[in-house]
Order: C-alpha cells, then structure tokens, then sequence
C-alpha cells in the first residue's frame, strides 16, 4: 500500500465518481417494475411485474424506433469505423508537425460543439425561409426550394452526416495514436523489399492497430439500441413530419414520457437497453474470441 500509495490517490476520484455514477443507479432498475408514487416512496410503491415494458413492445409504433435504431447505429458504426481509419492513416503521412496538429484540431473541433449549436447550425442550412441550402444553392442550381424539415427521405442522410462529422473525430485521434506507436521499422523493411503504401497499409498498419478497431468496434455494439438524444430530438427540431425517420427508442419515450410522466416506463426502457447492449457485447467478443483469441476483449 504504501508503495503505490501516490498512483491509488491519482485513481481514487476516478472509481468514486465510477461508484457513484455507474453502481449507485443500479439499486434504481426496481423502479422499471413498479408504479412509482413518490407519496409512498420507490421502495413502498407497489410492484407492477413487465408492465412497464408494454409501453415499448405493444405500442403500434415499436417496429419504426427499433428499426430506425439499429440501422442508424449499426451503418454509423461502419461507415464511422472505415472513414476514421482513413483520415487516421492520411494524418500518419503528414510530416510537418505543425499541419499535423492543425488538422487534428480541425477533426476534433466538433466533437467540443454543443448539440443545440449544431442544431441551429443545421437549421441555418436547411430552413426553407433563410436556410442557405435553399436561398443560395438551390438556386444557382435552377432547382425548387426543399422543405426539409417536413420531408423524411433526406434525414438519413442529413443525420448520418452530422453524425460523423460531429463524432469521427475521437476516434480519429485513438487510431491516430495507435499507429504512431507502431515501430518506423517495419516500414522501413517493408519499403526496402518493395512494399507499396497501400501494402505497408493492408500488411503493417491494420493487422497492428486490429486490437484497437476490435475494442472500438465492441463498445459501440454496446450501445446499439442507444441513440444520441440530441442529435435526434435538436437537430430535426422535433419535427412531427419526419418522425418515421427520426423517431429512435430514446426519442419515443422522452415524448412519451412528456405527456404521461411515468418514471417506471423510462426506467424499463433504460433497462432493455442495458440489458440488450450487454447480450450483443458479450455475443459480439464470443465471436471475436472464436475467430482470434488475441484480440477478444475478455
């Protein structure tokens, strides 16, 4: 104790707010099998079973958020995880230090941006009165205004952008690091035997940083049947016309929640939601161990 003393007081406000953040709530998953009246208290209030969970599975519209859901964050997962290996690899090649830290900065730029900021950013774009889109382009494109925020067919597309333009940038820097770390010999020997880059790429650089896109790729199958709220409740300005394209779990049972108030129905939701992202965490690294032992997480 004594001799790592100064390392377990460096790491002791990390696992206090690890407690109070993450294990303390946990004593709140009784509250997805009761109808919580705070009259009564959580634990006086009366037990209710899986009635809380019908909110999600019978309603009419439970097949539209959870396909909306999935396919969102299961296309962002691999679209996200092929683009940051790109721009990582590109940053690897640039040689002055200054341009290198520049466009780091550039990438990681909107991941600091507050999604209300983006959201109106957004809208500066796409309003149909003031929007840029439809007052300057459109325009010298000889084309008609479009009304987006009252047209579903374009937000797949408007939220996968602003999805990764505002998210890449994390993983960027973490597949940037890992290939930074890897040993200049390698390269060296491989453009001595005539490797061309894309060879050094495909033969050195992804086999080594393959860990990492395992472990990357594993939390976020975690957090498949999570949404980013913000994106999709701010960025579409909660606009009931596009709903069957930008209505996810997260977004039903805020509205939903909105109108009735029950706690017990939000906390059932956050409770499938931990409990499938745990399944496909579990199924996703099982399969990884299967095919490479080396680089399953556990």
């Amino acid at each position: 104790m004594r001799k790592y003393l100064p390392l377990t007081l460096m790491v002791l406000p990390g696992l206090l707010y690890l407690l109070l953040n993450n294990y303390l709530p946990m004593f709140g998953l009784i509250i997805a099998f009761k109808e919580v009246n705070f009259t009564k208290g959580i634990f006086a209030s009366d037990w209710v079973g899986f009635k809380n969970f019908e909110y999600l599975f019978t309603t009419s519209d439970a097949y539209i958020i959870t396909r909306n859901t999935i396919l969102y964050n299961v296309s962002w997962i691999i679209i996200g995880t092929v683009l940051a290996i790109l721009l990582a690899i590109l940053l690897n090649e640039v040689r002055q230090k200054f341009l290198a830290r520049f466009y780091q900065s550039i990438i990681l730029l909107p991941q600091l941006i507050s999604i209300v900021i983006v959201a109106y950013l957004g809208y500066a774009m796409l309003s149909l009165d003031t929007g840029f889109i439809n007052k300057t382009i459109l325009p010298a494109l000889g084309m008609d205004d479009i009304m987006f925020y009252f047209e579903s067919k374009y937000w797949p597309y408007i939220l996968t952008f602003v999805s990764l333009w505002k998210g890449l940038g994390f993983n960027v820097v973490v597949y940037f690091a890992a290939i930074i770390g890897i040993d200049e010999e390698y390269y060296e020997a491989a453009r001595l035997d005539g490797a061309s880059k894309w060879q050094q790429i495909r033969g050195i650089t992804l086999p080594l940083i393959a860990p990492m896109i395992i472990m990357l790729t594993l939390l976020s199958v975690g957090k498949i049947f999570y949404s980013d709220f913000g994106l999709f409740y701010q960025v579409p300005m909660n606009s009931g016309a596009i709903y069957d394209t930008t209505n996810v779990i997260d977004t039903y049972v805020y509205r939903g929640l909105l109108g009735l108030g029950d706690v017990g129905m939000s906390a059932a939701a956050g409770f499938y939601q931990s409990i499938v992202g745990f399944i496909l965490v579990l199924t996703a690294n099982f399969i990884v161990r299967k095919i490479s032992k080396d680089n399953a997480l556990f």
